[in-house]
């Protein structure tokens, strides 16, 4: 399966960084081709511009500053997000790359006179996220987990029929032990490749 990896951390000698590390690791021994994307490497700027926003709805004008990131999309089979969960959402540079990059035309389409939207990352049929928190589980859950609501209600109905969502959260961050941190990496390295099968 091809599929691409989104990475979303300034620290490259971070947890987060060693999870990216197994994950994609796990996913090429398992014979899996990896397109990855580190938007900090890349200083993807997340910030949508003013002419960005007047082009939004124009197909072909919204592409122009996005265009090979769009190619990266459309050539996925699999997307795995990993990301600290900051704020309880995503880190601004993702939530700033899903904002510019998954314009109408590429991530959907809208109906005339209204309606739900048209899927259009049809290529995609597993999708799954990494993730940490600083805050205990049973705190996450008590706010209503906005980032897992985003992934599996909102972004979800862009993929194909079909597509299963994989979540992996490791909560506590800021208490937790470096043997939990172990287990939750062995676990990364366990799921991801029968779940991108």
């Amino acid at each position: 399966m091809r599929i691409l990896v989104v990475w979303a951390h300034p620290l490259a000698d971070s947890y987060s960084a060693a999870l990216k590390d197994r994950a994609v690791a796990a996913l090429e021994k398992a014979g899996n081709d990896i397109d990855l994307l580190d938007l900090y490497a890349e200083e993807f700027d997340p910030v949508l511009s003013a002419q960005e926003r007047r082009d939004y709805h124009e197909i072909g004008p919204n592409l122009a500053n996005i265009g090979p990131y769009v190619e990266q999309l459309r050539a996925a089979e699999g997307l795995l997000l990993i990301f600290p969960t900051w704020s309880f959402g995503f880190p601004a540079i993702l939530n700033g790359w899903l904002q510019r990059v998954w314009v109408p035309g590429v991530g959907f389409g809208l109906r005339e006179g209204g309606g739900p939207i048209i899927p259009g990352i049809l290529g995609i049929r597993r999708t799954a996220v990494i993730t940490t928190t600083g805050s205990p589980w049973w705190y996450v859950w008590a706010v209503g987990n906005p980032a897992k609501k985003v992934i599996r209600r909102g972004h979800r109905v862009m993929f194909a029929k079909g597509c299963r969502v994989k979540w992996l959260d490791l909560n506590n961050m800021n208490k937790d032990s470096p043997a939990k941190r172990k287990r939750f990496l062995a676990k990364v390295e366990r799921v991801l490749p029968s779940f991108f099968s």
